[in-house]
């Protein structure tokens, strides 16, 4: 049976539960990015490349960057919403926006709490593998590219940092940092990363902007090292390394934090 043609943008609806939320009852940035990952498995497999499909053929999406800009965080309670597209679809990578928006009647024009960006890949389960996404149900997904709609943030870029970036913690992976593809969940990496501040660095700033590039997978028992280089006064970019019985030190993900004062 043919795949009905919905809109190329989905529009998905979310509250920002008390217990989500952090010591000002703004919503964790780790729960955010939580809310546009349900989004985008939402969107992809109400039309046909989504998990639903992927998993029993042995493959699946993995996010390779992400980037959130945000004006203000939800509140506590506030119903909100998270719009996504994908923007433009190659062999091997896809790149899909989000706007995070309040909840509104049509005829009133929606608060706009920011804008995300991000790059995923197919791999397959088995092998880890890349996999060509435009031969998914004959190229499925470029029926739903979307190149016009705005997301007016600045573009992914690569972080750089330099060899002076100072070990700030290490940790121990642990069950609840594993996900359903057997690696540890990306949105694990960003609270993981937050938790390199004190909770009166909180209190005097709040995080403009959160760039994150998944460099390789890392798995449960592996130990993982973070690395800070301070840029300026509202800049911070972190390294996360993995150390287990086969390397030492192998870099996994790529961060930077741009804070700006309350």
């Amino acid at each position: 049976m043919e795949q009905k043609i919905l809109d190329k943008v989905g529009r998905y609806e979310f509250l920002s539960e008390p217990f989500h939320c952090d010591f000002s009852s703004h919503l964790f940035m780790g729960h955010l990015g939580n809310h546009l990952l349900n989004a985008a498995d939402f969107h992809s497999n109400d039309r046909g490349f989504g998990m639903n499909y992927l998993m029993p053929r042995h493959k699946t999406w993995v996010l390779s960057r992400l980037a959130i800009e945000m004006t203000e965080m939800p509140k506590s309670y506030d119903r909100f919403v998270v719009e996504t597209w994908c923007e433009s679809a190659m062999k091997y990578f896809t790149s899909r926006d989000f706007k995070i928006c309040g909840k509104t009647s049509s005829s009133e024009e929606a608060k706009v709490y920011g804008y995300g960006k991000s790059v995923w890949a197919m791999i397959d389960t088995e092998t880890r593998q890349p996999q060509n996404i435009l031969a998914i149900r004959d190229g499925e997904i470029e029926r739903y590219i979307e190149k016009d709609k705005e997301c007016p943030i600045e573009g992914l870029s690569r972080v750089k940092m330099g060899k002076e970036a100072k070990l700030a913690m290490t940790i121990d992976t642990q069950y609840c940092d594993v996900d359903v593809n057997c690696h540890i969940n990306s949105i694990k990496y960003i609270e993981h990363i937050l938790d390199l501040f004190d909770i009166d660095h909180f209190r005097k700033f709040r995080i403009r902007r959160f760039d994150i590039a998944y460099v390789a997978e890392s798995y449960c028992g592996d130990k993982l090292n973070f690395y800070t280089e301070e840029r300026d006064d509202d800049t911070v970019c972190v390294r996360v390394t993995k150390t287990n019985a086969e390397t030492v030190d192998a870099e996994v993900v790529r961060c930077m934090l741009k804070f700006e004062k309350i």
